[in-house]
């Protein structure tokens, strides 16, 4: 009888209590027949433990069976990850010698496993906090940050953290004393702390090693060097306080594009003076010039493409006027475009915008260009009286070389236009119509 169809599909064997979102390596070797398979199985267990397994009953296997495998007493539970030729290659890539003698795969889990599985599961965390009590009370200087017992229940994996080493042959003797059963410890490194525990990276995004990475390499301080990083420890340290391991993940790009630039200690000659190599842009294929070697001043930047044509002419004794060439000066910038911006759920909302202002520019032109004829004909009579030279009612006329102004007798000034005196008349009814008649 087959027990997929009852058996439930545990994640790594250990239901919700791993890690999520790890990833199985691609079988690209699935729809290949090859004779050269030999029948060998990869289970993972908890905490990204994987091994080996034959397969000697001829079990017709597939990825994510639960299934029940030999062990060291009784037997583990695990999940198949991976079958079919690509095992062999993935023995090799972990040094394992395909034809050493393997432990065996016994059966596709049943319920009674299963049953025997789950109890096992839930007394870890209870055996984790009694085992770090113990540990105070001894006073050993290590962490214990997990405990995985094994499928039947027979055995407990304890795994600690400690920065030194550390003497716990005590504590496995109380450990074995106290809980009644094997007792195996293994040391993990603050990278499989911080997986185990998970969080969210500086990224934004849930942590590498706690959503897909089942293998940690190690990562130096020359993959931050290639890529031209500030070393700020604050910076490139993740959460476990080691060198984040997404350095890794660009180094080879970096330092492929770092060969097409050119040398560090290469000085551009020009006829206003020397150019010193002061900063590159790796991906970009640009450098950045200063004629201090120390100091940044006068930078220019030019294209790598550029600099060896300099390097060039410098070589044959011919010096540049400028470093930048006389094209890019005369050629206009070419403008940026965002692809992805016109992907964003707010483009037409930005476009609304935008219509909106427009109108608003041709109204407000509009009612400008209505009101500029009032006030040119509102300010028409007031520049007219500016140019008449106000006199007041008792003003008298200017003298001329100091005497007053020579009028013939018998005549008096004729007062002008503007200041003749009002004469009052009387009210007078205009005639009506009647009247007129």
């Amino acid at each position: 009888m087959d027990n997929r169809e009852s058996t439930p599909k545990y994640y790594n064997g250990r239901g919700d209590r791993t890690p999520r979102g790890k990833l199985n390596a691609t079988d690209w070797l699935a729809n290949i027949s090859s004779g050269s398979d030999n029948g060998a199985v990869q289970v993972v267990f908890k905490n990204t433990r994987s091994g080996f397994f034959s397969n000697p009953s001829g079990l017709d296997l597939k990825i994510d069976d639960i299934v029940a495998v030999e062990a060291a007493p009784g037997h583990d539970i695990g999940r198949v990850a991976m079958v079919g030729p690509l095992v062999k290659r993935q023995m090799r890539k972990a040094g394992v010698d395909p034809g050493s003698e393997l432990k065996k795969v016994f059966r596709i889990a049943n319920e009674h496993d299963l049953e025997k599985f789950d109890e096992a599961i839930s007394r870890e965390h209870d055996t984790m906090i009694r085992a770090r009590k113990i540990a105070e009370e001894l006073e050993l200087n290590m962490k214990i940050g997990d405990v995985e017992y094994q499928g039947d229940g027979g055995k407990a994996i304890f795994y600690y953290i400690a920065d030194e080493r550390v003497d716990f042959r005590k504590l496995i003797r109380i450990l074995a004393d106290t809980f009644k059963v094997r007792i195996e410890m293994k040391q993990i490194g603050a990278r499989q702390e911080a997986g185990r525990i998970g969080g969210i990276g500086p990224c934004g995004r849930p942590l590498c090693c706690s959503s897909w990475m089942t293998h940690f390499i190690s990562v130096g301080t020359g993959a931050a060097r290639v890529q031209d990083l500030s070393m700020n420890p604050q910076k490139l340290a993740g959460q476990c306080a080691k060198l984040k391991c997404c350095l890794n993940f660009e180094i080879d790009a970096y330092s492929e594009s770092s060969k097409k630039l050119p040398p560090k200690d290469a000085v551009l000659e020009t006829k206003d003076g020397l150019y010193f190599y002061f900063k590159p842009d790796i991906l970009a294929r640009k450098v950045t010039y200063s004629t201090d070697k120390s100091v940044p001043a006068n930078l220019v930047t030019i294209d790598a493409a550029r600099a060896f044509e300099i390097i060039a002419l410098n070589k044959q004794g011919i010096k540049v006027d400028a470093l930048e060439p006389e094209d890019s000066k005369e050629t206009p910038k070419k403008e940026y475009i965002d692809l992805v911006e016109q992907e964003s759920l707010t483009r037409f909302d930005k476009s609304r915008k935008k219509k909106k202002k427009v109108n608003n520019n041709n109204s407000q032109q509009k009612k400008a260009d209505a009101q500029q004829p009032k006030k040119a004909d509102a300010q028409q009579p007031k520049k007219a009286d500016a140019q008449q030279p106000k006199k007041d009612k008792g003003e008298k006329p200017p003298r001329q070389n100091g005497n007053k102004p020579q009028q013939p007798k018998g005549t008096n000034p004729q007062p002008q236009k503007g200041n003749k005196p009002k004469k009052h008349r009387p009210f007078k009814k205009k005639p009506t119509e009647k009247n007129e008649e």
